[in-house]
C-alpha cells in the first residue's frame, strides 16, 4: 500500500479542510451583496492584523507579481534602489529593477547568513535611494533577515521606502507595518496563509501611498494602487474580477489565525522550528543558515557527506514526505523542508518519522525515535 502524501515543501503549503470547503463553493458573482460583504471584512481584518493604517490589497496573482507591484507604485525610471539579498528571491529583485530603468544596487549575503543593519545603514549613508528591498525569509537559503531592526533604521532616510517581501514570513514571522517602520509589505496567499496560490497581498503605509500620488500615471495599469483603491474600500466597484472563491478561502484562513491568537502563531512557528531543525541535526543534518537568523517557516538542510540527493528524495516521498531540491551553490547538497502554516505536531512528527525510515533505507546509520524524542523535547519545552 503506497503512503499517502504530505506536501512538505516551502509553497504551497498543505490546505486544510476548512480552507479547501471554501475553494469548493459553488462561484458566486463578484458583486453578490455577500461575498462583497465577505471581500471588505477580509481586507479590514488584513489592515488590523498586519497594523497598518494604510491601504491593503488582494489581487489575483502571486508573490512575484507582488513583489513587482510594489517597485512599480514606488518608483520611476531612473530612480536609484538598494536591493538586500539573501538568496535567490532577493536577487529577483534586480532584474525586475533593471527592467524598470531603475538604478540598483545589490548588498548581498553570503547564503546562510544575514546582510547586517551597519551595512545597510553604511550603503544609505553614503548614496540617496528611493526605495530598499529586503526579503524577510529567503525561500532558497532559509535566511531571515532582522526587518525590525532594518526599519528603526531606515527612519532615518526619510527619502527611502522601505519594502520587505514576506512570501515566506507574513502570517508566521513577527511583522508589523507601521510598528516597524514597513513602507510596503507583500506575500501570497500560498505560504503561511495556507491558501493554494493564486492572491499577491499586499500592505501599504501612509509613506507608500504619499509616493504613489506623487509618481503621477504609471505604466501599470493592472498593478495600480490607484486603480485598486476603490475596489478595496467598497468591493461592489469593478476593476479586475477578484478570484472569489480564493478570497472566501483566505478569509477562512485569517479566522483561523485570530481563533489561534497572532502572537500564540508566531511561537507556535518559532518552537516548531527550533524542534525540527534541532532533530535533523541529532540524525546527522546540518542547517544553511546560521542559529541566529534562521527562519521560522522553512528549514535548509544539508546531507551528511556521501549520501545521494535524488536517491533520498525518491525515498523520501516513497515513505510519504515530499519536500523541495536545493537550490543555486547547494543544489544536490541540500533539501529544502517547508514548516509552516496549518500544519499540525501530527504531521511533523510524521514527517521527522519519515526521515528516519529513509535514512534506514539508504543504508544510514540511524537510531529510531531519535530525531521525534528531541522534537518533542524542545518544541514543547
Amino acid at each position: 500500500m503506497k503512503n499517502k502524501k504530505l506536501v512538505m515543501i516551502p509553497g504551497p503549503t498543505p490546505t486544510i479542510e476548512p480552507i479547501q470547503l471554501q475553494m469548493a463553493r459553488a462561484t458566486a458573482s463578484f458583486k453578490d451583496p455577500d461575498f462583497v460583504r465577505d471581500f471588505k471584512e477580509l481586507v479590514i481584518d488584513l489592515k488590523e492584523m498586519l497594523g497598518t493604517a494604510g491601504e491593503c490589497f488582494v489581487v489575483a496573482g502571486t508573490g512575484t507579481l507582488a513583489m513587482e507591484m510594489a517597485i512599480a507604485n514606488a518608483t520611476k525610471g531612473g530612480d536609484a534602489v538598494l536591493v538586500v539579498s539573501h538568496g535567490y528571491f532577493g536577487d529577483r529583485f534586480v532584474d525586475m529593477c533593471k527592467r524598470r530603468s531603475l538604478q540598483v544596487d545589490v548588498l548581498s549575503s553570503e547564503w546562510g547568513k544575514a546582510v547586517s543593519v551597519d551595512e545597510i545603514e553604511e550603503r544609505l549613508s553614503k548614496k540617496s535611494y528611493r526605495a530598499l528591498t529586503v526579503t524577510h525569509v529567503d525561500t532558497s537559503t532559509g535566511t531571515r533577515a532582522p526587518v525590525e531592526e532594518i526599519g528603526r533604521m531606515v527612519r532615518r532616510f526619510e527619502e527611502t521606502l522601505y519594502i520587505v517581501d514576506g512570501v515566506c514570513a507574513t502570517g508566521a514571522e513577527p511583522e508589523h507595518v507601521d510598528g516597524m517602520g514597513i513602507d510596503v509589505l507583500l506575500t501570497g496567499s500560498q505560504k503561511a496563509f495556507g491558501v493554494s496560490p493564486g492572491l499577491a497581498i499586499l500592505w501599504a503605509g501612509a509613506g507608500a501611498l504619499s509616493r504613489r500620488k506623487m509618481l503621477g500615471t504609471i505604466p501599470d495599469a493592472y498593478m495600480d494602487f490607484e486603480k485598486w483603491m476603490p475596489i478595496m474600500n467598497d468591493p461592489f466597484q469593478y476593476w479586475g474580477t477578484p478570484p472569489v472563491n480564493l478570497i472566501w478561502a483566505l478569509k477562512e484562513s485569517v479566522r483561523l489565525i485570530k481563533e489561534e491568537g497572532l502572537e500564540n502563531r508566531y511561537r507556535r512557528h518559532r518552537r516548531d522550528a527550533l524542534g525540527i531543525q534541532a532533530a535533523l541535526e541529532s540524525l546527522g543534518f546540518r542547517i544553511l543558515a546560521e542559529p541566529e537568523c534562521r527562519a521560522a517557516t522553512l528549514s535548509n538542510i544539508l546531507y551528511p557527506e556521501g549520501m545521494d540527493d535524488r536517491q533520498f528524495r525518491i525515498i523520501l516521498e516513497e515513505e510519504g514526505i515530499v519536500v523541495a531540491a536545493g537550490l543555486g551553490a547547494y543544489a544536490g547538497k541540500a533539501f529544502r523542508l517547508g514548516h509552516m502554516g496549518h500544519i499540525d505536531r501530527h504531521v511533523v512528527v510524521s514527517t521527522i518519522c519519515a526521515i528516519e525510515r529513509t535514512l534506514f533505507r539508504i543504508g544510514h546509520p540511524v537510531e529510531f525515535g531519535k530525531g521525534i524524542r528531541i522534537y518533542m523535547e524542545k518544541s514543547l519545552g
